[in-house]
């Protein structure tokens, strides 16, 4: 333990350097420990993991922009770069589980051998996508962002806002993200004015709801990406908060998962019509009408949390509550 952390302990005074550093740490450590499993490509679930602590590591320093200094090599577009190439294996893993496990054992036998061959064509993709992840994990870039990180967490560099304590500047690192995602044009579609007032069309049948996904998804989509955001940012500062804040974050990463089961259905949507190279309605009706459902029902979760947000008081409670975070006085904590 070098002399810089002791003092942090023995004075309990938890700086937004601190934070930054911490946060850091946690994050690039959780990346490498799933490294070696995810080139050994035994359990998907690692590289799920690895690709979750690159987004958490990119989001920290996201978040702690204004007060890191850190080197060239380990700038946030150079973490991205990682993370999108491990997504791009990721998602093809999430389809073949979903194509296997979720709507295989429920089609007839006819669709079922047309979904053999795309089976078979994922997995020619997936195979091209883990040589791609084993490249840029193997490669010298990966391996000097990697060193870049380790020493600056042995010798942290900071801008001059670096020793204000992070209760004083917790609302300006959130309110930012918060307010970019409530202002989001995604959250007016499928409402209507009526009387002054945003209300949600509770009386959208599912051929409707198909309608506005292809005219509009896109916007849902992006929201979700938002809302991504705005989670693993709110994750960083958890312990400066109360329940109440937690009960906000759980709401957030409800957002982002019913708006991901719309755009995974989609997404899928797409590659299976562009495999048979007509009306997916057509060629897959009972797949095509699955996938449908499972958009409409997301579609349902999607319209009670529009609906719950939509609402001033729940929007303003937000706001409130990542202004007052809960934390001790520092100077009424005893040095251990």
């Amino acid at each position: 333990m070098n002399l810089k952390t002791s003092v942090k302990v023995k004075t309990q005074v938890k700086t937004l350097g601190d934070a930054a550093a911490d946060a850091i740490e946690k994050y690039f450590r959780k990346t490498l420990a799933h490294e070696a499993e995810v080139l050994k490509d035994k359990d998907a679930e690692e590289l799920h993991q690895m690709r979750v602590g690159m987004r958490r590591l990119r989001s920290a320093v996201t978040g702690f922009a204004p007060v890191l200094d850190l080197p060239k090599q380990a700038q946030e577009h150079k973490i991205g770069k990682v993370g999108r190439i491990l997504g791009t294996l990721r998602d093809l893993d999430v389809m073949l589980d979903s194509l296997q496990n979720q709507y295989y054992p429920n089609l007839p036998a006819e669709e079922q051998e047309v979904l053999d061959q795309v089976l078979l064509t994922l997995l020619k993709q997936r195979r091209r996508a883990l040589k791609g992840v084993r490249a840029v994990l193997e490669h010298k870039s990966y391996q000097l962002l990697k060193r870049s990180i380790e020493d600056w967490l042995e010798e942290p560099q900071f801008r001059a806002i670096s020793n204000l304590p992070i209760a004083e500047v917790l609302p300006d690192l959130l309110l930012p993200q918060v307010s970019e995602f409530f202002l989001h044009p995604a959250w007016l579609l499928g409402t209507e004015y009526l009387d002054g007032k945003v209300k949600v069309c509770d009386d959208l049948n599912a051929e409707a709801v198909e309608e506005k996904l292809a005219a509009e998804g896109t916007i849902l989509h992006d929201l979700r990406k938002q809302a991504k955001r705005v989670r693993y940012l709110m994750n960083l500062f958890g312990e400066f908060y109360g329940e109440t804040y937690e009960v906000y974050v759980e709401d957030v990463k409800a957002i982002q998962e019913c708006l991901g089961e719309i755009q995974d259905s989609e997404v899928l949507g797409e590659f299976l019509t562009d495999f048979v190279e007509c009306d997916l309605q057509k060629e897959l009706p009972i797949l095509a009408g699955l996938l449908a459902e499972n958009r409409y029902a997301a579609w349902g979760k999607w319209q009670i949390l529009q609906r719950r947000y939509l609402n001033a008081e729940i929007r303003q409670g937000l706001r409130s509550a990542l202004i007052h975070p809960v934390v001790e006085d520092a100077a009424k904590i005893e040095a251990p």
